[in-house]
């Protein structure tokens, strides 16, 4: 595998798969991967946390940052070029240009995280600009990102296929997340209140969390979305409700 920090490094042969990521690569990350592999020729799999993407006061420092470790797990996953670049090397000195996804960006997450999706879209579209994937993979637990990644594509034309893989949670239905690892032990066990209220539609069951939304939103498909505050840590989930498919 090859890690890549510019732009002009990034060449790749025949079908590409692009698994966009910020890092701190758990199970989640590597289901994507996998599903990349089996479909590509070349699997590219980027590896920056993006500032544009944080608020003021987010945890964009404390972000789990660990190359050596996440480079071992996306080679033994199948990965061919992890592109690991320094936030210059996205946002050049100059840099002005952003992709604003209006409607869908800015419910749920959007308000409560403003500029967040702007963040986000301008990112994958660097990206997609870049790298030139048939497909790019993303995890149905960001269901939000996904609608507005999916809205930028067909807005845009976009030559790229979205592909999205279903969540991955722990045994005790937890879904992974980068950071599930801010969590004491005590934290953890109330958070599995999210999944356990979603199963069951019932916001009731979140009683003693921070609840920052619980609402049914059409991100074709449409989803049951939650975001709750677990002491100093912020939790989102979704499921697919009932006559749509994860």
């Amino acid at each position: 595998m090859k890690i890549v920090r510019t732009a002009a490094e990034l060449r790749t042969e025949g079908s590409t798969g692009l698994v966009p990521t910020m890092g701190g690569f758990h199970e989640g990350h590597l289901s994507l991967f996998r599903s990349a592999r089996a479909e590509n020729r070349t699997v590219v799999a980027s590896l920056f946390v993006n500032p544009a993407q944080f608020a003021p006061g987010e945890d964009l420092d404390r972000y789990p940052r660990d190359e050596k470790r996440d480079a071992t797990l996306a080679e033994e996953a199948g990965v061919d070029v992890l592109f690991a670049p320094a936030a210059e090397e996205i946002y050049p000195d100059g840099f002005q240009t952003w992709v604003d996804v209006e409607e869908v960006g800015s419910i749920l997450e959007g308000e409560y995280r403003p500029g967040h999706f702007r963040g986000v879209a301008t990112v994958c579209l660097k990206l997609f600009n870049l790298v030139r994937p048939a497909r790019a993979y993303f995890g149905q637990k960001d269901a939000q990102q996904v609608a507005v990644i999916k809205r930028m594509v067909r807005d845009l034309a976009v030559p790229v296929e979205i592909r999205v893989c279903p969540t991955i949670r722990d045994e005790d239905g937890l879904a992974l997340s980068s950071r599930n690892a801010y969590l004491s032990p005590e934290e953890r066990e109330r958070a599995l209140a999210l999944p356990r209220a979603l199963a069951a539609r019932d916001p009731g069951a979140l009683d003693g969390l921070a609840v920052d939304y619980f609402e049914e939103a059409d991100f074709e498909p449409r989803v049951l979305a939650a975001a709750v505050r677990v002491g100093s840590t912020r939790l989102i989930d979704n499921v697919v409700l009932e006559g749509d498919t994860e």
